[in-house]
């Protein structure tokens, strides 16, 4: 009973003992998991502004040859719809030729030295690659020659300016902030022409002329204002 008793004022001492000794202990910090990291938009690039570049490539259809040239535009980007207006001149060397339809036994031979478009343009971009059509008119600067079949020597010359058409379509990269590549075919559609010819006789003769082509060009552009990032 004895032994009872002295265990039971032990522990009544230790209880009132233990919230003392609690007090005394300094606060202990609580730590908490870091903040994740804010959540950031992939930047987009914008194809809109003011461009300059060059192109160069083939010709081929009714007049085969090379050509380089160059090209100036604006383009506007309205979420990922792009619209814009381009101008373009070219030296060519374009050559192609058939029987002549007025002169028996001759070849008309045809040459283009350079043409020009001007072309409102349409498409669709992903970030940095856009994709495009584009349609307007066409110029070109020609001569056409008629050679005898039988002997080579030239019979009639004549040089003249056609207007037609354009459509094309292209794929453009930009590969840096200020710099785009691409590739981009071409119809142009030059509407037969009566051309009058003048004979070493003096004798004025017309021929009818057709000559469409086709065109693929690389194009390598530079934008003057910094591509934006939007968020």
């Amino acid at each position: 009973m004895k032994n009872l008793l002295l265990v039971t004022c032990s522990i009544l001492a230790l209880g009132a003992v233990a919230p003392a000794l609690g007090a005394d202990l300094a606060a202990q910090p609580v730590y908490k998991a870091p903040p994740p990291p804010p959540q950031v938009a992939a930047a987009i690039y914008d194809w809109s502004g003011l461009y300059i570049g060059i192109n160069g490539g083939w010709g081929f259809s009714d007049v085969t040859g090379g050509t380089v040239g160059g090209q100036i535009g604006y383009r506007q980007q309205m979420g990922q719809a792009v619209f814009g207006l381009e101008g373009q001149g070219n030296w060519a060397d374009f050559s192609g030729s058939n029987v002549s339809t007025t002169f028996p036994l001759n070849t008309n031979r045809s040459t283009i030295d350079a043409f020009g478009l001007i072309t409102g343009l349409i498409g669709y971009t992903s970030n940095n690659v856009l994709l495009y059509a584009k349609g307007g008119a066409a110029v070109t600067s020609n001569t056409y020659q008629v050679t005898s079949t039988l002997t080579g020597a030239q019979v009639a010359s004549t040089d003249n300016t056609r207007l037609g058409a354009a459509v094309g379509a292209g794929v453009e990269v930009g590969f840096a902030p200020n710099w785009s590549v691409g590739v981009e075919y071409d119809h142009l559609f030059m509407p037969d022409t009566n051309v009058s010819f003048t004979t070493a006789a003096g004798v004025v003769a017309t021929d009818r002329i057709r000559q469409d082509f086709d065109l693929l060009t690389l194009r390598l552009n530079y934008k003057f204002s910094p591509p934006v990032l939007k968020y």
